[in-house]
């Protein structure tokens, strides 16, 4: 199976390039660092980031939002290993500029790449080139080329954040030949919630334990924080209705519904993709409504005429969170399992979540179960329910009380997963500093296959 499947790749390649290159039309990053997408990089070079004799632990993230979530967890592993260096990889430029952001801070002690394409030799070149001692794969990403050139070499692999929905399940199961073998050839596991645990079990995982997810852990920024508020000041009186990381199909829904039911409040709306920002722009203006952009209101007010605001930045998404009195969680209107709600409740933000949620399907109830959240089943509904919400003062301050009590009470998963990564790598984790072996909370569960 797994020979058919490289055939496969190597046919499809053509295609591949061709796609990236049709992407960078609109996204520049695409058309960049091709060499390295098949698994070409430079010569090492003594006293540098690409020095091979340093030890490497190897973290893939493969986009956005799989990078901010494994922010807590790269802090945590170079404190942890201060001889090392983490080689951080990426399929999307997106995910690899938000890297950028994060961990300027480390210096040389973090090199970012693009993942090479899942083909034996191409993964080969890139191990060859990094010698990583582990790969650390963040949520949802097992590819089985890697996963057999790692096991080839002696290289541990661990997934972390892991989430596998009933849905996934059933894809894997009917591949079992393919991604049965692939998950047999992780050295183990850390799962967000105990139905991922028992997923990633039955899927063929040998060493699974539950640790929670990370993304509880990642912190508001104080400077956004403090740029919310200011954003907060000068966007006037009005209440501020957040629709946050919205995919396509569902800004024109939303607008289409508030010709119905108006909304009295400022909006805000932030595509997930940048790619998209001036077709969603074109879409408010012709609706008729006041467009101001947040690329070129620079620092002054905004004006009381001004009905939306298009969030065209990369990187902000916490400011928009601490600007806003309720924030709409895109991806679910339509399904396509929504997104992330948890950097909303991290800030006290009231959400609302459409009726599509598979992706956070555990976080989102419980998010819903401890009155942080509420569900809708359209566009018409979410106006209707936001309207309600902004005008009740109490059932807000309610909300927003609990959304921020939920996200403190799930947090400490990244010590979890360093207690897990420990027990599965204790070569690797056998000198850490003092600080880092310090004991963590026990888990809640573990499941073997």
């Amino acid at each position: 199976m797994r020979h058919l499947y490289s055939l496969l790749w190597w046919l499809a390649m053509p295609l591949v390039l061709a796609r990236l290159w049709w992407r960078g039309r609109h996204e520049p990053g695409y058309r960049q660092h091709w060499g390295e997408r098949l698994g070409w990089y430079r010569k090492p070079v003594a006293n540098s980031a690409e020095n091979p004799a340093v030890p490497t632990l190897w973290v893939h993230a493969v986009s956005v939002g799989e990078t901010r979530a494994a922010q807590p967890l790269i802090d945590a592993l170079l404190a942890a290993h201060p001889a090392h260096r983490i080689v951080l990889t990426h399929m999307t430029p997106t995910g690899r500029a938000t890297g950028a952001a994060l961990f300027a801070h480390h210096g040389a002690r973090l090199v970012q790449r693009y993942l090479p394409y899942d083909l034996g030799s191409m993964v080969g070149r890139f191990l060859r080139a990094y010698e990583p001692q582990a790969c650390i794969l963040i949520e949802t990403e097992v590819w089985p080329n890697l996963v057999a050139q790692c096991n080839r070499r002696a290289v541990p692999v661990v997934l972390v954040n892991a989430r596998l929905s009933a849905r996934s399940l059933a894809r894997g199961l009917r591949m079992q030949g393919l991604l049965g073998a692939a998950a047999r050839g992780l050295a183990g596991a850390g799962a967000q919630t105990a139905a991922d645990a028992a997923r990633l079990a039955q899927m063929g995982v040998e060493q699974v334990t539950v640790t929670g997810s990370i993304k509880f852990d990642v912190l508001p920024p104080a400077a956004q924080a403090e740029q919310g508020r200011a954003w907060r000041t000068r966007f006037g009186n009005r209440s501020v209705l957040l629709f946050a990381s919205t995919r396509e199909g569902e800004e024109e829904a939303i607008l289409a519904a508030l010709a119905v039911v108006p909304v009295d409040a400022l909006l805000v709306i932030v595509p997930r993709h940048p790619q998209r920002f001036d077709a969603v722009a074109d879409l408010i203006t012709a609706r008729g409504l006041r467009l101001a952009r947040r690329s070129t209101l620079g620092e002054a007010p905004l004006t009381a005429s001004t009905q939306v605001l298009l969030g065209d930045s990369m990187g902000e998404l916490f400011a928009y969170y601490a600007a806003a009195d309720l924030a709409f969680i895109g991806g679910s209107l339509l399904p396509l399992g929504g997104q992330n709600l948890i950097e909303a409740c991290a800030v006290g933000t009231p959400v609302l979540i459409g009726p599509s949620s598979f992706n956070f399907a555990a976080v989102t109830e419980e998010a819903i179960d401890a009155g942080a959240a509420l569900r809708v089943d359209d566009a018409p509904a979410l106006l209707a329910t936001a309207q309600a919400v902004l005008a009740d003062a109490a059932v807000r301050r309610a909300m927003a009380g609990a959304a921020q009590a939920f996200a403190e009470q799930h947090r400490g998963a990244t010590a979890r997963t360093m207690r897990m990564l420990e027990t599965v790598l204790p070569a690797i984790f056998a000198k850490q500093t003092p600080e880092a072996a310090r004991p963590v909370a026990a888990v809640t569960g573990k499941f073997n296959a």
